[in-house]
């Protein structure tokens, strides 16, 4: 009881959990932007394809980049990750610890790629946020661990409970978890414990929303998938909810445009250093993961500086390399279009 009553204090005074990787408008900027590039860039990439399928499903391109960047905006909202008491059994999608407007739903905890642990229990080649795996877990990190202690995942009426009770709510690992595995092995005892939760990484959102975007294209699920640019945010490669992650995502938003983040010439340059998805493609994880590795690899300074020199270096990498992954999948989705 100590513990948590310390947790909340702290929380309450100064800490916040806002793990969304890039702010929510920061996704729909780069949606927006990389429609504009292909718009300007005709002749190398699917514009023509993609406007070709947008007309024909009704819609100007304008308001299909729209929608495009509202389902990007929307992942960070959805209500779809329940954890619960390991005493009460009652299950909440938030915390309900603290007073941070920034406090974040624990649906973002599907929004990781951990490029310093590697493979994960379900078989991926990269796993996502698990605190037993971290090695960069900072102050919120460890304050959500001590908070949610022996918490597990729900996993409907009749599954884990708490103590007191099974106040289920939702049937996350039935439903959420089981649409991120995609064939690989899970268990609900996996889930069991907060701290030891092994959450499927990203990349399998972003492959699950496309297989849907697949079998019924339509704008929102295709903006789903292009949440997947959190993959450019270091803190969800190098794998953190502190660290200045709260601090470097408003930067980012609030110098998106005076900085010049998303400078065209920075975006074509940046597409080079992805290998193009086939037509054809069904799987686009692969892709995914080449922006996990590129930010890994070059941005992991924004975790320890907050300098304006070391910001922007990485933004001007992280973003135009971001608004390139998109254009990719677009291309790819282009084909999916005019079927």
């Amino acid at each position: 009881m100590k513990a948590r009553l310390a947790v909340g204090l702290a929380l309450m005074f100064g800490f916040h959990t806002a793990a969304h990787a890039w702010a929510q408008e920061t996704h729909r900027r780069i949606v927006l932007d990389a429609v504009e590039y292909m718009k300007n860039h005709p002749d190398t990439t699917n514009y023509n394809k993609l406007l070709a399928g947008v007309t024909r499903a009704g819609y100007t391109i304008d308001q299909f980049a729209q929608a495009l960047g509202q389902g990007a905006y929307d992942v960070d909202d959805f209500s779809d990750t329940y954890i619960c008491g390991a005493v009460t059994g009652d299950c909440e999608q938030a915390p309900v610890w603290g007073l941070g407007s920034g406090i974040v739903k624990y649906t973002s905890y599907w929004h990781f790629q951990n490029h310093t642990a590697g493979a994960d229990v379900h078989g991926n080649p990269f796993g996502g946020y698990n605190y037993a795996k971290l090695t960069q877990a900072g102050d919120i990190d460890k304050l959500a661990a001590s908070w949610l202690y022996g918490d597990y995942l729900d996993d409907g009426a009749g599954g884990m409970k708490g103590w007191f009770g099974d106040g289920s709510k939702y049937n996350s690992y039935g439903a959420t978890e089981a649409h991120y595995r995609l064939g690989g092995y899970s268990s609900a005892s996996m889930y069991a414990d907060f701290e030891k939760m092994p959450f499927q990484p990203i990349d399998n959102l972003g492959q699950y929303w496309f297989q849907q975007f697949l079998s019924r294209p339509t704008a929102q699920s295709l903006g789903f998938v292009l949440h997947a640019t959190d993959l450019l945010q270091p803190h969800h490669t190098w794998t953190t909810s502190a660290h200045n992650h709260s601090g470097w995502e408003t930067w980012v938003n609030d110098y998106y445009y005076s900085e010049n983040l998303n400078d065209p010439a920075l975006v074509k340059a940046a597409l080079a250093d992805f290998m193009p998805l086939a037509a054809n493609a069904v799987d686009i994880r692969g892709l995914l993961t080449q922006g996990g590795t590129y930010s890994y690899a070059n941005g992991g300074i924004v975790l320890s500086s907050t300098d304006t020199t070391d910001r922007r270096s990485v933004g001007k990498k992280t973003v135009p390399h971001a608004i390139a992954m998109v254009v990719h999948v677009l291309n790819r989705a282009a084909e999916r279009l005019v079927q």
